[in-house]
């Protein structure tokens, strides 16, 4: 909030570039590369059923460093309200930031000036929640405020963030005095961060609560020495905005060592069609897996039905997301690479937020950097999104799209799938066109190096945990350049848990690798290799274990061992299993695998050298077990990913 020790100081170079900016008589639209420009009244380019322009940009609309943070609402007389936090110097998070907002009356074909809707003055001003009173048509804006800090940088611990609220009764041209909301819904003990949305809120249409206007919320409490606890909630309003309480709130503790199971932040809400209210939020460094996480409330946002339930298979990155539902169908904008903010993507649930469709179901908007979004329906079957996006970076510019429900097309039936052996599995899903070889035994899957893969829908059982391991799998191959992935469990990056074997033929030699966290402490990560790529097109067998404090590559049963690192390999990020291809789909393998398994224990050198055809049998069950003998179609069950329902 203004800081009352200081004076709020903005340089009279950027009031006069403001006053220019909102003086223009119409905003510039420039389109996006490989489109043409769309001159003042006239349609954004078109691709395939996408139109995209820039609309907020530090070239486009002088007199701010940084734009970021967007979020967007429809009036009730059609128009729409994009806004965005304006950051003066830089793109830090805890400078001197401005909230500022576009018209546009043509469903978002073009739009008006920039205008400042709340100037930080020196402060950080932002966080927008903007959310529209249907029955009087009032648009009312929450947001966060703190004292900024001159350098930039993040805000201090504890941060002295504090909620308040504009409306405007005449379709977002004008706004109220911003009025401090504390009192209302900043409990003594959220005593550090506090965040409204950022995204827009919602009223209620069905039931008892109808009116009743939501939005989400989350913050932090400090005890004079540390953060001790986390906590996500709603707050709702009954009159329209004039008064506003906290209703549903869930909390998590934060050890002293600094370890949480969760930090469900940056809500987005939604209504579902039986009138409960969907809660998606953006999920960073809990011991659970995932970095989406999402719960319902069934009483109007009075109480949540259970604590937060984390997505450890819906892939995103750790950042904020969108949700609106467009009839039966509600859709998911956000990051679709597990590990870095890029290829926004468009994803559907088709019952209401319980599951999500795979990210290979989803729509890709842009495979650009890209980061924070918002959406609104600008009609039945039309959809506008807001979304932080660049070529260089996620926050170079925020882009405004718009789509059909045509573009994204309809609900998918099941697509081909291969047997997984292991005791209570599924099928895995095969993507791309594998073709089927002669294998090591029976037959195996050629891979292309393009898209192909298999991925093994998501079970409690396969996270290894802390867990000894062994993985194992035959293959063949002969390229000589590129990453050749062929077993990929858990996360992706250089901090996410995982365990991965690769050929890395340029480099003339295979390698196992796992990464793991342990309590607070910083990732860790330890790999072993062999001495050659083994790409002769002859089979080979691979296995990698973890176990006694070692972690050993088998090449046709010859280890190579290196020192293990402890902790866990499946923790915090988002996991999945694929064998041919990275987690986040950007290398493939090109060549044949066959009989890929995982156990879940320390398999002795002579079982190891058992499952390459000279020793002795191994006794249990492994935890996953591919033929790749047989591709066929998924007996039916819905097109979402397999996961509890709300109940």
């Amino acid at each position: 909030m203004p800081s009352p020790r200081r004076a709020h100081l903005t340089t009279a170079a950027h009031r006069f570039l403001r006053l220019l900016v909102a003086g223009a008589s119409a905003a510039a639209v420039v389109s996006l590369p490989g489109t043409a420009a769309a001159a003042p009244g006239a349609a954004a380019p078109k691709a395939a059923g996408l139109e995209q322009q820039v609309l907020f940009k530090a070239s486009q609309d002088p007199g701010y460093a940084c734009y970021r943070i967007p979020a967007m609402v429809r009036t009730n007389k059609g128009t729409l309200l994009a806004f965005a936090e304006a950051r003066t110097h830089d793109c830090s998070d805890a400078g001197d930031i401005d909230l500022v907002v576009k018209r546009s009356e043509d469903g978002g074909r073009t739009w008006s000036a920039l205008s400042v809707v709340d100037e930080g003055a020196g402060d950080s001003h932002g966080n927008p929640a903007p959310v529209v009173d249907r029955r009087t048509g009032r648009i009312l804006l929450a947001q966060t405020w703190n004292t900024g800090k001159p350098g930039g940088g993040n805000c201090d611990v504890p941060c002295d963030r504090t909620p308040h609220l504009q409306h405007s009764d005449d379709d977002g041209r004008t706004w109220s005095t911003p009025r401090d909301l504390s009192g209302e819904i900043l409990p003594k003990e959220w005593n550090s961060w506090y965040a409204t949305g950022p995204v827009h809120g919602i009223q209620l249409t069905r039931g008892r609560h109808a009116g009743r206007l939501v939005i989400g919320v989350n913050a932090e409490s400090w005890d004079g020495s540390r953060v001790t606890a986390n906590h996500a909630a709603l707050i709702i309003s009954d009159d329209g905005g004039e008064h506003w309480r906290v209703g549903a709130k869930d909390s998590y503790p934060i050890a002293a060592d600094g370890t949480f199971r969760q930090k469900p932040s940056e809500l987005t809400v939604e209504e579902r069609r039986d009138g409960a209210v969907y809660v998606s939020g953006r999920e960073q460094d809990g011991t659970d897996l995932g970095h989406r996480t999402h719960t319902v409330s069934r009483d109007g946002g009075e109480s949540f039905t259970r604590p937060f339930r984390s997505m450890p298979d819906l892939y995103t990155p750790q950042v904020q997301a969108s949700c609106l539902r467009m009839g039966g169908r509600m859709l998911l904008a956000a990051p679709a690479d597990p590990d870095r903010r890029r290829t926004m993507m468009i994803r559907s649930s088709w019952d209401d937020g319980d599951t999500w469709d795979t990210v290979d179901r989803g729509t890709v908007v842009t495979t650009d950097w890209s980061g924070y979004s918002d959406m609104a329906a600008l009609g039945r079957d039309t959809v506008g999104l807001l979304y932080e996006g660049g070529t260089v970076d996620a926050r170079d510019e925020i882009r405004f799209a718009r789509f059909g429900l045509d573009w994204l097309g309809e609900r998918r039936g099941p697509g081909p799938s291969t047997e997984d052996r292991a005791p209570g599995a599924g099928r895995a899903t095969v993507l791309g066109s594998p073709a089927s070889t002669g294998g090591r035994y029976g037959k195996a899957l050629r891979f292309d190096g393009r898209d192909d893969a298999v991925r093994l829908p998501y079970r409690e059982q396969l996270p290894l945990g802390g867990r000894d391991f062994t993985s194992s799998l035959w293959f063949r191959y002969t390229a000589g350049t590129g990453e050749q992935p062929m077993l990929w469990m858990g996360g992706i990056g250089t901090t996410q848990p995982q365990v991965w074997l690769r050929g890395e033929p340029a480099s003339d030699r295979i390698t196992g690798l796992i990464t793991t966290r342990r309590g607070a402490a910083p990732p860790a990560t330890a790999s072993v290799r062999t001495t050659g790529a083994y790409n002769d097109g002859r089979w080979h067998h691979l296995a990698l274990r973890r176990g006694g404090g070692k972690l050993s590559l088998f090449l046709d049963g010859t280890p190579v061992t290196a020192a293990d690192v402890p902790g866990s390999v499946t923790r915090t990020s988002p996991f999945g299993v694929h064998v041919g291809q990275r987690l986040d789909s950007r290398a493939s393998f090109d060549g044949d695998l066959d009989e890929v398994r995982v156990y879940a224990r320390a398999l002795s050198d002579t079982e190891i050298r058992g499952l390459g055809g000279r020793g002795a049998a191994v006794t249990g069950s492994p935890l996953l077990r591919l033929p790749l003998d047989r591709v066929g179609e998924r007996p039916a069950r819905g097109a979402g990913q397999p996961r509890g329902g709300e109940g």
